[in-house]
C-alpha cells in the first residue's frame, strides 16, 4: 500500500478547511497544515499562546525565535496579525469562536472520544494542557495521526484505554491510510490509500468500520 507521508496527510486536512475559517493547529503533526493551506482561501490561524493571523513556517535561516507557536516552533505572521494575553486566547477557545481545531491523538474511539495527552508511561507529559479546551470549544475537531502504533496496534478503537482529553468531540480522522468520519453510527471510511482494500483497512481498525458512499481513494 502507498501510505501517506506526514505532509500528504497535512495537505489532505488543509483541503477540508473552508474559506473564512478560524482554526487552531495543535502541537506536533498538525502544525504542518499551515504549510499546505490552499491559495485563495482566507483561513485565520490561532495559536493558544496568543496569536491570531499566524502564517506558515519560515524558510530555514529566516526564523525569528521571538515569534513562535504554542509548540515553540518558529512561525510567520500574515497581514493583520494580532497578539493578546494567554487568558484571552483561552477565552476564544472556550467561547466557541474557533471553527476547527486540528489535533494529534494516541487513540480515537468510535463514539468520538479523544485521548491525546497521556499513555501512562513514566515520561509522559504531566497534564492535558490546552487540548482539553480545544477539543470541547471548537465547532469541529479534526484528528491527524498514523493509523497504527509502532507496535502495529490500531489507534482507532471501540473505547479509549488512555485518559480522555474530550468526550464525543472528534468529527473526522485523517491517518496515513484513510480519511474516516466519526458519527452516530461510529467510524465511516470516506477514502483510503491506493493499494489498500476496504476489507484490509477494516482489519487494521480495532472497531467496526462502515464503508461510506464515496469509497474513494485518498487524492
Amino acid at each position: 500500500m502507498n501510505k501517506l507521508t506526514r505532509d500528504q496527510i497535512a495537505a489532505r486536512v488543509a483541503r477540508d478547511i473552508p474559506d473564512g475559517a478560524y482554526v487552531n493547529l495543535g502541537i506536533g503533526l498538525p502544525t504542518l497544515v499551515a504549510n499546505h493551506l490552499p491559495q485563495g482561501r482566507e483561513i485565520v490561524l490561532h495559536s493558544e499562546n496568543g496569536i491570531l493571523g499566524m502564517g506558515p513556517a519560515p524558510a530555514k535561516g529566516q526564523e525569528d525565535w521571538d515569534l513562535i507557536n504554542a509548540g515553540k516552533q518558529p512561525v510567520t505572521e500574515l497581514p493583520g496579525v494580532s497578539y493578546f494575553h494567554h487568558a484571552d486566547s483561552f477565552g476564544m477557545m472556550r467561547g466557541g469562536h474557533l471553527d476547527f481545531c486540528v489535533l494529534g491523538a494516541f487513540q480515537v474511539a468510535a463514539n468520538g472520544d479523544l485521548a491525546n495527552w497521556h499513555t501512562g508511561a513514566p515520561d509522559a507529559i504531566p497534564a492535558v494542557g490546552g487540548a482539553m479546551d480545544l477539543a470541547i470549544g471548537a465547532k469541529q475537531v479534526f484528528i491527524m495521526m498514523e493509523h497504527l502504533t509502532k507496535s502495529g496496534e490500531s489507534k482507532l478503537v471501540e473505547r479509549c484505554s488512555y485518559p480522555l482529553t474530550g468526550i464525543g468531540c472528534v468529527s473526522r480522522v485523517y491517518t496515513d491510510l484513510a480519511v474516516i468520519d466519526v458519527g452516530p453510527e461510529g467510524f465511516v471510511a470516506l477514502e483510503w490509500v491506493d493499494g489498500l482494500s476496504f476489507e484490509e483497512l477494516a482489519r487494521l481498525t480495532a472497531a467496526p468500520l462502515r464503508r461510506g458512499d464515496r469509497g474513494a481513494r485518498v487524492a
